[in-house]
Protein backbone atom coordinates (compact mmCIF):
# COMPACT_ATOMS: atom_id res chain seq x y z
CA UNK A 1 0.00 0.00 0.00
CA UNK A 2 1.49 3.75 -1.09
CA UNK A 3 1.92 6.61 1.15
CA UNK A 4 -1.30 8.01 -0.64
CA UNK A 5 -3.49 4.73 -0.07
CA UNK A 6 -2.68 4.71 3.44
CA UNK A 7 -3.98 8.60 3.82
CA UNK A 8 -6.88 7.76 1.86
CA UNK A 9 -7.58 4.85 4.18
CA UNK A 10 -7.58 6.69 7.04
CA UNK A 11 -9.76 9.71 6.03
CA UNK A 12 -12.45 7.12 5.22
CA UNK A 13 -11.88 5.40 8.46
CA UNK A 14 -12.66 8.51 10.21
CA UNK A 15 -15.59 9.13 7.66
CA UNK A 16 -16.94 5.82 8.78
CA UNK A 17 -16.35 5.90 12.34
CA UNK A 18 -18.36 9.21 12.45
CA UNK A 19 -21.25 7.36 10.34
CA UNK A 20 -20.99 4.19 12.64
CA UNK A 21 -21.88 6.71 15.59
CA UNK A 22 -24.87 8.26 14.06
CA UNK A 23 -26.06 4.90 12.96
CA UNK A 24 -25.69 3.71 16.70
CA UNK A 25 -29.48 5.34 18.52
CA UNK A 26 -28.75 7.01 21.65
CA UNK A 27 -26.05 8.86 23.47
CA UNK A 28 -22.25 7.50 23.78
CA UNK A 29 -20.30 8.05 26.66
CA UNK A 30 -17.18 7.99 24.62
CA UNK A 31 -14.32 10.60 23.24
CA UNK A 32 -14.62 11.64 19.76
CA UNK A 33 -10.96 10.37 18.81
CA UNK A 34 -12.04 6.62 20.07
CA UNK A 35 -15.03 6.46 17.24
CA UNK A 36 -12.69 8.05 14.92
CA UNK A 37 -10.59 4.77 15.68
CA UNK A 38 -13.17 2.30 15.83
CA UNK A 39 -13.68 3.97 12.48
CA UNK A 40 -10.13 3.13 10.97
CA UNK A 41 -10.26 -0.41 12.24
CA UNK A 42 -13.89 -0.88 10.81
CA UNK A 43 -12.83 0.45 6.89
CA UNK A 44 -10.10 -1.87 7.26
CA UNK A 45 -11.73 -5.03 8.15
CA UNK A 46 -14.42 -3.97 5.94
CA UNK A 47 -12.17 -3.93 3.15
CA UNK A 48 -11.03 -7.81 4.17
CA UNK A 49 -14.09 -8.91 4.67
CA UNK A 50 -15.81 -7.30 1.42
CA UNK A 51 -12.82 -8.91 -0.63
CA UNK A 52 -13.29 -12.46 1.57
CA UNK A 53 -16.92 -13.02 0.35
CA UNK A 54 -16.33 -11.60 -3.12
CA UNK A 55 -18.33 -8.10 -2.36
CA UNK A 56 -15.78 -5.85 -3.23
CA UNK A 57 -14.18 -5.44 -6.75
CA UNK A 58 -12.64 -3.24 -9.19
CA UNK A 59 -15.60 -1.10 -10.56
CA UNK A 60 -15.19 2.45 -11.60
CA UNK A 61 -16.96 4.61 -8.50
CA UNK A 62 -17.87 4.05 -4.88
CA UNK A 63 -18.36 0.18 -3.95
CA UNK A 64 -21.84 0.30 -2.05
CA UNK A 65 -21.54 -3.04 -0.56
CA UNK A 66 -18.38 -2.51 0.98
CA UNK A 67 -19.05 0.73 2.35
CA UNK A 68 -22.04 -0.43 4.12
CA UNK A 69 -20.27 -3.89 5.43
CA UNK A 70 -17.72 -0.76 6.59
CA UNK A 71 -20.42 1.17 8.00
CA UNK A 72 -21.87 -1.77 10.13
CA UNK A 73 -18.95 -2.76 11.61
CA UNK A 74 -18.65 0.74 12.78
CA UNK A 75 -21.76 0.69 13.95
CA UNK A 76 -21.10 -2.52 15.80
CA UNK A 77 -17.85 -1.69 17.24
CA UNK A 78 -19.35 1.85 18.27
CA UNK A 79 -22.18 -0.20 19.94
CA UNK A 80 -20.43 -2.44 21.75
CA UNK A 81 -17.21 0.27 23.45
CA UNK A 82 -20.17 2.38 24.24
CA UNK A 83 -21.78 -0.67 26.25
CA UNK A 84 -18.56 -1.57 27.65
CA UNK A 85 -17.32 2.05 28.49
CA UNK A 86 -21.08 2.68 29.99
CA UNK A 87 -21.13 -0.19 32.24
CA UNK A 88 -18.51 1.63 34.38
CA UNK A 89 -20.33 4.76 34.94
CA UNK A 90 -23.56 3.78 37.66
CA UNK A 91 -25.61 6.33 38.82
CA UNK A 92 -27.17 6.25 41.97
CA UNK A 93 -31.33 7.75 41.66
Amino acid sequence: MTVTGIITALIVGLIIGALGRLVVPGRQSMPIWLTMVIGVVAALLGTVVANAIGISTNTPGVDWGELLIQVLLAAVGVALVAGFAGRGHRTLP
